[in-house]
């Protein structure tokens, strides 16, 4: 077994670690005794986790032990065994250590650098300066500059000071390959075995490359090096080339972007791959204008990475409060302003800052700075979830920094909201049927499956998706690239389509469950839960309808008569459950009378909205209970169409039913009754109503 494993092994069996610390080797001095978690958060499941745990201390035990089991020759597992012992110690170190390197000038936040310059500084105190040691150095130093390589994080001239001293100390091409490989396998592998066999053949081109001493023999430019930035991306759908062609088309970006291609980029991918192409390209072009980027080798992004996620449920989770934000600052950040210099747009509550700290010149730290006010309250937003105090905070949200609530309607669980929505294609199929013309409009499609629908059943339709929310377009935009579709999708405001698409040019408007949406949180005239919101909405579609063309709505309906329903909770909870929903439901009053312990009376309407939030369970209820959905009776809605539309406008079809779902997932929850104590259905959940237009 190699010496440093056998040090690790006697460390983690002392029971007291500050006496079996003292006979430690310097390298793990340092990385056992680290106060503070300098990890990559790409690739951790739990930041909670890491409180207890030394995350770095396992990765280089891991690293020792894959390279123990290697076969490969003495000398060369006694080379590499010192590099991996030293390559992460610049991450270790107590607060009081990290402080007086930095006083020292050692760059510890670039951490192969910082290794390196600790290992040179052990080795000159021990006096043990040799070709050995120089070589030792370039490895630490250039420790998985292989890997970076590949995500476009280094060019390949960073390679160049290994070859040298490889040549310097190798003379074959073949010692130095398979020692390069044995280094990078340790490296690699002890991240990912999976990812090893993922990247092998592309790392070992790099390594024969810098083996025959041509490290720079291969330029990246910037295009390339973007495109490897953004892979994670672009498995998920992003289109990078039709994106990047059309941006650089109109800004030139690519010219202004080549400063950055000799520069070393840190933690790009785990700080920005959620952001779109144009905000992660507005960030590189803030860069790319600063006066001291000359001056400094790499740019790091480690700041925005830490402030991104959190933990929810014990998971890591991307803080999509800050997330939304910063979208919205980036999108009100033009590009001639960027390109001209200038500094943030004045905004109380935000600006991006660009750092470059006196200790460490050669490094630019790029960050997004809060205001303290704003980082309370989003601090706030995320104790608030999962409790009735949730939706204030985030309406405060809103406020400071003048977010509209349409545009952000789920900022939790966003992923499972879009999901949940794609699970409904079995409901929306009957939408088809009376759908009419060459070109449909699907108001607020959520996660696309309507359009996948119209796609498929209907391939003469030209369909088009339209949502005023950034990040369900962002979606579908990923989606339709990686799944090749044809539909089309458009950020834009319902109240308002005729600034979108023209006036008559459209055959079908579909509203599947978003009316209810746009009633509950679009306030009108200032106020929610307002007809008026509704009543434009109808107007917008019908104003771009052709003659003959239609609206279908498929939503929410009340009951009429409004008839008294008797609830017999059968979980303990239920009664306390209607209680927190009276209390908290924003579209209207209710009340109930209580009965018995477990029974309640209340109006049938009011039975309908608590127990349809009821099924949908904890997590979903601090949404639920914002949202009012039926708004409408029957006649009612068929009243309130005619007087909002018009002659023109003919009811082809109203019809209304119970949803199905909704009768197995209450039946272990309630029993439902008539005042007389008669078993009864549920009420009507769900109406369907097609609307023509006649010339």
């Amino acid at each position: 077994m190699p010496k440093s494993l056998e040090a690790i092994e006697a460390y983690r069996r002392s029971p007291y670690a500050e006496e079996a610390l003292s006979a430690a080797p310097p390298w793990l001095k340092l990385l056992a005794s680290a106060e503070e978690t300098v990890v990559n958060l790409e690739r951790i499941a739990s930041i909670r986790e890491l409180t207890q745990s030394n995350p770095v201390l396992d990765y280089v035990e891991r690293s020792l032990r894959l390279l123990d089991a290697l076969p490969v020759s003495y000398w060369i597992k006694e080379l590499v065994e010192e590099a991996l012992a030293w390559c992460e110690t610049a991450k270790g170190g107590s607060r009081r250590d990290r402080l007086g390197w930095q006083a020292q000038g050692i760059n510890f936040r670039v951490h192969n650098i910082g290794s390196a310059q600790l290992y040179a500084r052990q080795e000159a105190a021990a006096g043990a300066a040799s070709e050995r040691t120089q070589l030792v150095h370039a490895l630490v130093e250039t420790h998985g500059l292989v890997g970076q390589e590949l995500r476009g994080e280094v060019p390949p001239e960073d390679h160049d000071p290994l070859a040298r001293a490889l040549e310097r100390s190798l003379d074959s091409a073949e010692e130095r390959e398979r020692m390069l490989t044995a280094l990078n396998y340790c490296i690699i592998a002890a991240v990912s075995p999976a990812l090893w066999t993922e990247v092998e053949p592309e790392v070992a081109a790099i390594v024969r490359r810098i083996a025959a001493g041509n490290a720079a023999g291969t330029q990246l430019p910037i295009r390339e090096r973007l495109r490897r930035l953004r892979t994670q991306s672009i498995r998920r759908g992003e289109d990078f080339e039709g994106e990047l062609a059309a941006l650089d088309a109109e800004h030139s970006l690519l010219a202004a972007l080549t400063p950055l291609e000799s520069k070393t980029f840190w933690y790009v991918e785990a700080a920005l791959k959620d952001f779109s192409l144009a905000q992660f390209l507005k960030i590189f072009a803030i860069v790319a204008c600063d006066d001291t980027l000359p001056e400094v080798k790499h740019i790091s992004f480690e700041n925005v990475m830490n402030a991104m996620y959190y933990d929810y449920k014990g998971s890591k989770k991307i803080n999509v409060y800050k997330k939304r934000i910063i979208e919205k600052y980036l999108g009100e950040l033009d590009w001639e302003r960027i390109s001209s210099g200038t500094d943030a747009l004045g905004n109380p509550h935000l600006r991006h800052r660009l750092i470059c700290k006196s200790q460490l010149p050669d490094t630019l730290f790029f960050d997004f700075e809060f205001s303290p006010a704003a980082e309370r309250l989003i601090d706030f937003c995320v104790e608030a979830e999962k409790s009735s105090l949730y939706e204030k905070a985030v309406l405060l949200l809103f406020d400071l920094f003048e977010l509209r609530r349409d545009a952000y309607d789920r900022f939790h669980n966003e992923e499972t909201y879009l999901a949940d929505m794609n699970s409904t294609a079995d409901y929306k199929k009957v939408i088809l049927d009376f759908v009419v013309g060459q070109k449909v409009l699907d108001i607020g499609p959520g996660g696309g499956v309507l359009l996948d629908l119209l796609e498929e059943k209907l391939p003469h339709v030209k369909a088009v998706g339209i949502d005023i929310s950034a990040n369900v377009i962002e979606a579908l935009t990923r989606k339709k690239h990686a799944e090749a579709r044809g539909w089309e999708v458009l950020q834009g405001d319902a109240l308002a389509l005729k600034d979108y698409v023209e006036a008559g040019s459209v055959d079908t408007v579909i509203f599947s469950s978003i009316l209810h949406e746009l009633y509950s949180y679009i306030p009108y005239n200032g106020a929610r839960f307002n007809p008026d919101t509704v009543a434009a909405a109808l107007r917008s579609a019908f104003d771009v309808l052709s003659d003959g063309g239609r609206i279908i709505i498929r939503d929410g309906i009340m009951t009429e008569p409004d008839e008294r329903r008797v609830i017999r909770f059968l979980h303990p909870d239920g009664l306390a459950w209607l209680a927190r929903y009276s209390r908290d439901f924003a579209g209207r009053k209710i009340v109930y009378e209580q009965l018995s312990q477990n029974e309640v009376s209340l109006p049938v309407n009011d039975a309908m909205e608590f127990l349809y939030t009821y099924t949908w369970g904890e997590e979903a209820y601090v949404h639920e209970v914002q949202e009012q959905f039926g708004y409408f009776t029957p006649s009612g809605y068929e009243r309130f169409i005619r007087d909002t539309l018009g002659e023109k406008a003919e009811i082809v079809v109203m019809r209304h039913y119970l949803q199905e779902g909704y009768t197995e997932a209450l039946a272990d929850k309630v029993a439902l009754f008539d005042e007389q104590g008669r078993p009864v259905p549920l009420p009507d959940s769900t109406c369907f109503i097609v609307i023509a237009r006649r010339g």
